[in-house]
């Protein structure tokens, strides 16, 4: 079976969204999604948008806080061209009807501020922000005659001349499995598009959805092309320490209104790390809770912002203080306890300003992508704002193009003559949870040399032993998402050993200093099928 379209979105989040709405006025679109549309990780976003929206704030203010963050690393015309289009893009989603909090006058927007920015600068909608993004962009999408949604569908993988046979290595669209009738169809487009967000359900503890599987990531490399500095992984600093709560994040934006970390017998500590305290960047504090945890041997620090009034926390964090009331904690009278959790792949596929892939037809927008913004370390509030920003770029980028003409070459339909049923799910559940308990031991917020070999010589166990259970039974979606994680698991860990000094969200007893006697460099993995 096959489907046929100009532009294939893969991936249903703020970046899937927006570029898809951009460029449907002109073109075709289908839009892929592992699950329903609110499974993505835009949802469950709940800080904001970083844009320069106020008087007092600047362009130059933002674009050096990011580099700052970014410890080094960032691309300074990527950091420039992102911050540039902020506030377009912030006024494109109001024209959509997000719905931003106003100022308690009503004449201007509400904006905080979190973990490294000078100035308030976050726009929101209380403590949901990627909630009310997501549902108002998701209604425009449903409702236009140019999009056709395909919930309940995983890429297999992408389709390129290359693989076919041919010379060029233009991506012609991608093999998509409907996980309802377990069938595996071709979806042929001119262009093709990575929305898929990052893979830090790699890790044990994450406060990603299940979705975050890497998908983009792997198939990208598996097409021949580059990824780079996946070696930064950003552990947000306050998830929610509950066994029920399944990884719930407590926003940067509580200590940006000025909640408080404590130690299990009340003391601060942040101040003996950074003379920024709770408002240090992610890495900094990510570090310090997880330093104070190992040293005191507990579960959890604390995080209070019972201090402040509580019309002011119900106001700003409705969505926080009712998730923790469910479980017993009021966060108006008393602290909460917190862990921190993957939550942010600061690396990933290469691509230009325009979001274009070295694959020629492929794009890759949003967190999957490696554009130069992030740098060593995220800043808080960007990432929605870099998903905005390149959708943006690259639907004008596909717009300015004459329609390629690869309809007419054949591609084949999807072989399962030679496979099987598997009788065995357990190894893929084994393998599953082997992955992301060593990742998170030895490829964590901390790690050494030994660490990280004793991770290469388990993942490419893995590898050899996945790949072989790939080629004799049919696909699946557990299957597909194990066989991503552990190729994305192994593009951690070899960045990760590339690099011989700690900076931002790398951080290894081996080299525990930034070496900044050399050059400053991104880590650049390069696939064997290389496009360029």
């Amino acid at each position: 079976m096959q489907e046929t379209t100009d532009v294939l979105v893969i991936g249903g989040g703020a970046a899937g969204l927006s570029l898809a709405l951009r460029v449907a006025d002109n073109l075709k679109v289908a839009l892929i999604s592992k699950g329903p549309l609110r499974e993505g990780n835009t949802r469950y976003a709940q800080g904001g948008i970083a844009a320069v929206l106020d008087k007092e704030d600047s362009i130059e203010d933002h674009i050096q806080d990011t580099l700052t963050a970014g410890a080094g690393l960032c691309d300074s015309n990527a950091v420039r061209f992102t911050v540039k289009h902020g506030k377009e893009n912030i006024d494109w989603l109001i024209r959509q009807g997000v719905p931003f909090d106003r100022s308690d006058d009503g004449s201007s927007y509400h904006l905080t501020r979190e973990g490294g920015h000078s100035h308030r600068r976050i726009v929101h909608a209380a403590d949901a922000t990627g909630q009310a993004v997501q549902t108002t962009l998701e209604a425009r999408v449903r409702n236009h005659p140019n999009i056709t949604v395909y919930e309940d569908h995983i890429a297999v993988d992408l389709i390129t001349g290359r693989k076919l046979g041919h010379t060029s290595n233009r991506c012609l669209g991608a093999y998509i499995l409907d996980r309802t009738s377990t069938r595996v169809k071709v979806f042929r487009s001119r262009y093709v598009v990575l929305a898929t967000g990052g893979a830090s359900k790699v890790y044990l503890y994450t406060t990603n959805p299940d979705t975050a599987t890497g998908d983009g990531i792997a198939m990208a490399w598996r097409a021949g092309c580059r990824v780079a500095n996946l070696e930064f992984n950003q552990f947000h600093p306050t998830c929610l320490y509950h066994p029920k709560a399944k990884s719930f994040l407590i926003t940067e934006a509580i200590r940006g209104e000025g909640g408080r970390l404590l130690l299990p017998d009340g003391r601060r500590f942040m101040q003996d790390f950074d003379a920024r305290e709770e408002l240090a960047p992610r890495d900094i504090v990510a570090r310090a809770i997880d330093h104070e945890m190992k040293r005191l041997g507990t579960d959890y620090v604390l995080l209070d912002i019972s201090h402040r009034p509580k019309d002011f926390i119900l106001k700003h964090f409705p969505t926080i203080y009712q998730r923790c009331k469910e479980f017993g904690y009021d966060i108006t009278q008393e602290p909460i306890p917190v862990v921190p959790a993957a939550h942010y792949t600061c690396g990933g596929v290469v691509t230009d300003l325009h979001g274009a892939t070295d694959v020629s037809g492929l794009y890759a927008i949003g967190e999957v992508a490696f554009t130069g913004l992030h740098g060593a370390n995220r800043m808080a509030s960007n990432s929605l704002l870099e998903c905005l920003v390149f959708a943006e770029a690259a639907c004008k980028d596909i717009l300015q193009q004459s329609s390629p003409d690869t309809f007419e070459i054949n591609i084949p339909e999807w072989d399962e003559s030679r496979v099987t049923d598997s009788d065995e799910e357990v190894v893929v559940t084994h393998n599953w949870h082997e992955l992301r308990r060593f990742m998170w031991d030895y490829v964590g917020i901390v790690r050494t040399n030994k660490r990280l070999q004793r991770a290469k010589r388990r993942v490419d166990l893995l590898l050899g032993e996945i790949e072989e259970y790939y080629g004799n039974f049919r696909v699946t979606n557990d299957l597909l998402e194990l066989r991503n994680l552990t190729v994305v698991a192994d593009l951690i860990i070899q960045s990760a050993m590339q690099r011989k000094e700690s900076r931002g969200l790398h951080f290894t007893l081996d080299y525990p200093t930034t070496d900044n006697l050399n050059p400053s460099h991104n880590t650049v993995l390069v696939p064997p099928n290389f496009a360029g």
